[in-house]
């Protein structure tokens, strides 16, 4: 047996840092909690609000904008319709409020941070173990400290999606920045660029296919979420999914499901085609 001397309280020193985050910061947290739903409450108020067929419409043409394909668009078009069939689109509609919140906020988060870690050595290597951590840990444990510090809802729901969701786009955006051909750095620089000016017109515009894959992995991810979510409050597909899994209604958890890898699909066609429009847009420039 382990000797009981060399063990580590980590646990005891997780809960007093998180009891002293409640006592000291309590009235910060529930103010950005209160202004997160305010937003995702009235994303989804909007979602539901609008009929069907306009957000069939709008899916197909994002899909056909994406990719400049009528079949990718019909395919979208039906798969938003098969959801609905299901009975499901009210709830479809929960998810996909709850999904757009949590990559909205994985994004602005990630891309910055991305950029930060490809511009500073000293960053990467303290960032990689950060992301290394927050992808191989059970999802389940981000559920805890953000139960304790924002209690049962969606606030806690999205926040934990966004803390697995948020790797992929900062990893790759990172590495799309580092990627970047020194021999076009130098151009640059011999031309009198500024650094500001190398990032927003060289490096930034090279790394948006890497960008982009970020994102729609992000998207991805936070799809998955779903059901997780569900068990601290978040309505939605999961917790048709969760309530299948406790009432073992076989049938009401495979409908559920099949909506979830429908929606799924659809996004992930869309952010495919972005980034293939991402990656030809530099070769017409250098055409034209």
């Amino acid at each position: 047996m382990f000797p009981e001397k060399l063990n580590v309280p980590l646990g005891k020193w997780v809960n007093r840092f998180v009891d002293w985050l409640v006592v000291n910061y309590g009235d910060g947290f529930e103010a950005f909690a209160d202004s997160l739903l305010t937003v995702l409450v009235w994303l989804e108020h909007i979602l539901r609000g609008t009929p069907w067929w306009i957000m069939v419409i709008a899916i197909a043409v994002i899909g056909f904008h994406a990719s400049r394909s009528w079949k990718i668009a019909a395919g979208l078009a039906i798969a938003m319709i098969a959801i609905g069939t299901l009975g499901l689109w009210d709830k479809a509609m929960q998810t996909l409020a709850l999904m757009i919140v949590a990559t909205s906020l994985s994004v602005i988060i990630g891309v910055p941070v991305g950029i930060a870690m490809a511009l500073s050595n000293r960053l990467r290597a303290v960032m990689l173990p950060i992301l290394d951590t927050m992808q191989t840990m059970p999802s389940f444990v981000y559920l805890i400290p953000a139960l304790m510090l924002f209690g049962l809802g969606k606030v806690p729901a999205i926040l934990a999606t966004v803390i697995y969701a948020a790797p992929p786009v900062i990893r790759l955006t990172d590495l799309g920045i580092r990627l970047v051909d020194r021999e076009v750095l130098e151009a640059s620089r011999s031309f009198g660029a500024s650094r500001r000016q190398i990032l927003w017109k060289v490096q930034l515009p090279l790394a948006l296919p890497n960008i982009m894959a970020g994102i729609n992995q992000t998207t991805m991810m936070s799809i998955s979420m779903v059901v997780i979510a569900s068990m601290i409050g978040a309505r939605g597909l999961g917790e048709r999914v969760l309530m299948g899994i406790q009432r073992l209604d076989v049938g009401a958890g495979m409908e559920a499901g099949i909506a979830i890898v429908l929606l799924a699909v659809v996004f992930d066609r869309i952010g495919q085609a972005y980034g293939k429009r991402s990656q030809r847009s530099p070769l017409a420039e250098d055409k034209s």
